[in-house]
């Protein structure tokens, strides 16, 4: 179950980059190069996962168990900041990026566009997965009943509420991961679009999307989660 995931995760972002490389020589039009970026910035999450655990499993080889603390806060850090940029691929749902005079079918653009939105959530849950197993392990050690605890559920369900945070920041407030390297003037965009729009449309935006990537996540995750405990109770 989890290597289906996996090669589903993978396919996903491969149709939807094929999709979108295909679009410009297909029909005669741009190369729409936006959604390149945002593709690599949605996988770029699990890639710092892979040099995390790569990371700190050298650290503790090494007897150096200081250092692979220290290196899983900073680049886990890192991973949430992240983390936001593989559900924002949700917001390609707006064909926004289709222009005047260009000879491309919309049926064509509804598969691309709901590629990219899939790739992204499959890349959230994925990321949010591969966390929750970490959390067990460090926590309770080799075993797959802890994934069904109450607070492994609720450490997903606050970091996709905090994906879904993020998004709005990206979409509305046009804030990027690295925008924090300059905190004065992201806290300042946030309180302007505060005082603008209120506090009630990023609220229900974060509760929306976060309910939205939590369903997902039970639909995708909870059967491996039920496969892995079940294949436990059996040995």
């Amino acid at each position: 179950m989890l290597t289906s995931l996996v090669l589903g995760a993978v396919g996903m972002n491969v149709l939807a980059l094929a999709l979108v490389l295909a679009r410009a020589p297909a029909f005669r039009t741009r190369l729409y190069r936006p959604m390149l970026l945002n593709l690599a910035l949605s996988a770029a999450p699990l890639g710092v996962l892979v040099v995390t655990v790569l990371a700190m499993a050298v650290a503790v080889s090494l007897n150096h168990k200081g250092v692979a603390v220290a290196v899983g806060a900073v680049l886990g850090l890192v991973w949430l900041l992240l983390l936001p940029n593989s559900g924002y691929l949700v917001t390609e749902l707006n064909l926004s990026h289709r222009k005047d005079g260009e000879d491309v079918p919309l049926w064509y653009d509804i598969v691309l566009v709901v590629s990219l939105a899939m790739s992204g959530v499959l890349n959230t849950v994925l990321a949010v997965f591969v966390v929750q197993l970490g959390y067990v392990l460090a926590r309770y050690g080799d075993t797959a009943l802890p994934l069904e605890h109450g607070d492994s559920h609720a450490l997903a369900v606050v970091i996709l509420l905090l994906v879904a945070l993020g998004m709005y920041l990206g979409r509305y407030v046009r804030l990027n991961s690295w925008d924090v390297r300059h905190p004065t003037s992201l806290v300042r965009k946030v309180t302007g679009h505060a005082r603008e729009v209120g506090v009630w449309q990023p609220v229900v935006f974060t509760v929306l999307y976060g309910a939205f990537f939590a369903l997902m996540y039970l639909v995708v995750v909870g059967p491996v989660i039920a496969g892995l405990v079940a294949l436990e109770q059996r040995g």
